[in-house]
């Protein structure tokens, strides 16, 4: 079957489509749902056409190979199948190849041995005679001197630090010392001169009024005084 003839069933294949899906939209398609015989025969020519169709897509590619023509075709039989209604599409094979799920291998994997490490025993340099080695432990030695050097500066430097602090320490000591000895004679002065105030403050309750009649007798001899002259 050629191309041409191909696209003519392709086209007349869709046009009954469109006609069936426009019928199917009246209304009286609604109140009577059953089929009746205009839509069995668009609905049997309608699957002929596919199957026709796909057998000549078939032969076709199978003859001349696949070309952007016959996948078109290919393209527009599956929209047209997929314009049926459900089970309407019963009779109609697909142009898709059925997908086969590969079985998963029963072969038995054999797991693969780590590696062996080989250990080499410690040695120390082959090559160093003695001469280099006591240059090695000299070198070292004198390594060790210079840090221990440095740690013993370090630990001069803290205890001349900690004898600085400990003179400081003396030194507030003494000044707190002389503090509480000033503070201690201030109250010993400020206790003598509050039983001094007590002492006139009783004295002059005790004498009170004698105090009182001596300064009225005072005052009258200067009014006396006062009025002769």
């Amino acid at each position: 079957m050629s191309l041409a003839k191909l696209t003519s069933i392709s086209t007349q294949t869709l046009s009954l489509l469109l006609e069936r899906q426009r019928f199917q939209t009246l209304p009286s398609y609604s109140s009577d749902p059953l089929p009746t015989a205009p839509q069995n025969h668009h609905l049997q020519q309608i699957t002929q056409n596919l199957n026709a169709l796909r057998t000549g897509i078939l032969a076709l590619e199978a003859k001349e190979g696949t070309s952007d023509a016959v996948t078109l075709l290919r393209n527009q039989h599956e929209r047209m199948r997929g314009m049926l209604g459900p089970g309407e599409d019963a009779g109609v094979e697909s142009m898709e190849p059925e997908r086969v799920t590969p079985e998963p291998s029963t072969a038995r994997l054999i797991p693969t041995p780590p590696p062996e490490t080989v250990f080499t025993p410690y040695a120390d340099d082959p090559d160093a005679g003695p001469e280099q080695m006591l240059q090695t432990q000299r070198l070292m030695m004198d390594q060790q001197d210079s840090q221990l050097d440095l740690l013993s500066h370090s630990i001069n430097r803290q205890r001349d630090l900690s004898m600085q602090i400990n003179e400081e320490l003396d030194v507030h000591t003494g000044l707190l010392e002389e503090l509480d000895t000033d503070l201690g004679n201030t109250e010993s002065r400020l206790s003598g001169a509050r039983r001094r105030l007590d002492r006139v403050a009783k004295g002059a309750r005790n004498n009170g009024s004698a105090v009182t009649i001596g300064a009225l007798i005072l005052i009258l001899l200067i009014l006396i005084i006062v009025f002769k002259t």
